[in-house]
């Protein structure tokens, strides 16, 4: 059971990564335009739509993502000093209560209107040659149906949580600083931070 959760962790960890590269284009997309629109004095009516659609994508097809990695907001005020079995608890609840319904509306929705989009080859109406929309709203049932996998295995977990008492293993992703792997590049111990900290605190008692 534990191998098939992690196998779905990896395949939203996929998408998500391989959507994240979004940005970059974005990026790419939003530099240009601008020193397109003021430079050249030469603006493209359909980029503010074509921005707009990759990033709705990008935020769409990393929600699966993100769910995987726990890393969605939460009021945890309290949620944190809960033991295990009362935040799978809670969580299981929430998850049959409003995240399966909302997310198996949202892609039953999508599907309709995708297909209504595709029906009538939809495009943007901000301008007269606007571009494609039906690309960007069968995003809305793909994304649904990877979000709605990944909430089938975190309602696994809560249940496993519930039997065992502590919330089973994730597949494991990159750190914004890695300080374990920086201690190992710079050639510095725990004792040598303990020494240093404890020499500032000398050095500022004596100050005083």
């Amino acid at each position: 059971m534990q191998k098939l959760l992690l196998t779905i962790d990896r395949i939203s960890t996929f998408i998500g990564q391989s959507f994240s590269w979004l940005i970059v284009a974005l990026t790419f997309m939003i530099s240009w335009e601008v020193f397109s629109r003021y430079a050249l004095d030469n603006p493209h009516p359909w980029a503010f739509d074509v921005m707009s659609m990759m990033y709705g994508t990008l935020f769409m097809m990393a929600g699966a993502y993100t769910l995987s990695k726990n890393g969605h907001v939460r009021g945890d005020v309290l949620y944190g000093f809960f033991p295990p079995r009362l935040q799978a608890g809670l969580d299981l609840a929430l998850y049959i209560l409003f995240f399966i319904p909302g997310v198996v509306a949202l892609a039953w929705a999508g599907y309709h209107f995708a297909a209504e989009s595709w029906a009538i080859n939809e495009h943007s109406n901000v301008t007269a040659d606007g571009p494609p929309v039906y690309p960007f709203k069968t995003i809305i049932p793909i994304a649904g149906a990877f979000l709605l996998a990944q909430g089938v295995v975190e309602i696994v977990r809560c249940i496993v949580c519930l039997q065992q008492g502590k919330w089973p293993s994730r597949e494991a992703d990159v750190e914004e600083v890695d300080v374990e792997k920086l201690k190992e590049m710079v050639h510095v111990k725990d004792e040598d931070i303990a020494q240093l900290d404890a020499f500032v605190v000398t050095s500022n008692e004596n100050k005083k």
